[in-house]
């Protein structure tokens, strides 16, 4: 199975994901994808298979995967403070992949009756989605 895990920003909820996965999903391949280099080094760091970074990176990645996770804002044009552009939205959007959405509550992107929880607890029950397909 392959896991493209798409973060920008710092990298850090894409780090916490990517941890997870290899210590939870034994025949993952884990394509780490990150806006910016800063995102995709800290995925790398945290044991993904492959890392990339930028808009071609997602197009090209988001056609051969089984499942791409992230934050909300993967599939929102300019959000993650304009790093997603539409071209990564709509190629995340029109994949064939499972889509598993972090909903993060950040950049003006408010998901309601989704009620506050941790990253953590976030991620935990992101992973719980990924082993359904495993």
């Amino acid at each position: 199975m392959q896991i493209l895990v798409l973060d920008g920003q710092g990298g850090g909820l894409g780090r916490q994901i990517v941890t997870a996965i290899k210590s939870s999903v034994s025949d993952a391949s884990v394509i780490a994808v990150g806006t910016n280099s800063m995102a995709t080094n800290a995925m790398l760091k945290a044991g993904a298979d492959f890392a990339a970074t930028g808009e071609n990176a997602v197009i090209v990645n988001a056609r051969k995967v089984d499942i791409i996770i992230g934050p909300i804002g993967m599939v929102i044009a300019d959000s993650l403070y304009g790093e997603i552009t539409p071209a990564m939205a709509v190629a995340i959007g029109q994949s064939h992949a499972k889509r598993i959405i972090i909903p993060m509550n950040h950049c003006d992107n408010i998901v309601a009756g989704v009620t506050e929880s941790s990253v953590g607890d976030l991620v935990n029950l992101a992973i719980e989605q990924v082993k359904k397909y495993n």
